[in-house]
């Protein structure tokens, strides 16, 4: 095995962490109270973790103009599905595990606020109108049950600078999304500059 200590129990985790304060343990909560509807409302990019029935996970974005999520009451939100690459990876998982973990980001703020619940894929057209952009429905939505609902601390943001545009990258350091692309493909008629003009073309025409 690569690894000399892998810790394999909680007792032995605690000792290692320490126990969360009570201002920690008390701050979940069960629904989306007023203070949540609003983060929620103000948020424009949120990621979604699931996984199937075997347990492999998978993390994926969602953005939109800020207050896309639509909250249907204080125990239900829908998210709305917008044109992807057609893999659908959180759909086919949530068909085998309903269990979903939300993360709503609003740009500048480094809390963050979670939600964890029970989701379903739904296709009705009076809920999924309400999300209409541009004049297109989307034409699935993921709903989320909330189960639990609490605010994250911005240790990670600090540490990282995320939003401090001094610690962002020059865009000739960033990474080449279509290099890699081209690369991990391998496919003959595909190369970085035929990448770049198929990924520009969707970004362009096809958001929605």
């Amino acid at each position: 095995m690569m690894f000399q200590h892998v810790i394999t129990d909680e007792k032995e985790l605690r000792r290692i962490t320490g126990e969360p304060s009570k201002l920690v343990n008390n701050k979940v909560i069960h629904h989306l109270d007023e203070n949540c509807v609003q983060f929620i409302k103000q948020s424009p990019f949120l990621t979604l973790a699931t996984s199937d029935s075997a347990g492999n996970c998978d993390v994926s974005p969602r953005g939109d103009r800020k207050g896309f999520v639509h909250i249907l009451n204080e125990k239900y939100l829908i998210i709305p599905e917008r044109p992807g690459n057609k893999r659908v990876d959180s759909m086919k998982n949530l068909l085998a595990n309903p269990h979903a973990g939300v993360i709503f980001f609003i740009p500048g703020l480094e809390e963050t606020l979670r939600v964890n619940g029970k989701a379903c894929i739904i296709a009705d057209e009076d809920l999924l109108g309400k999300m209409a952009h541009k004049g297109k429905v989307p034409s699935l939505g993921i709903a989320v049950e909330v189960e639990e609902c609490f605010i994250h601390c911005a240790k990670a943001f600090k540490r990282s600078g995320l939003w401090d545009p001094g610690t962002w990258l020059a865009k000739e350091e960033r990474p080449s999304a279509a290099k890699m692309l081209a690369e991990h493909a391998k496919l003959p008629d595909l190369d970085e500059e035929a990448v770049t003009e198929r990924l520009h073309e969707s970004y362009t025409k096809r958001l929605y």
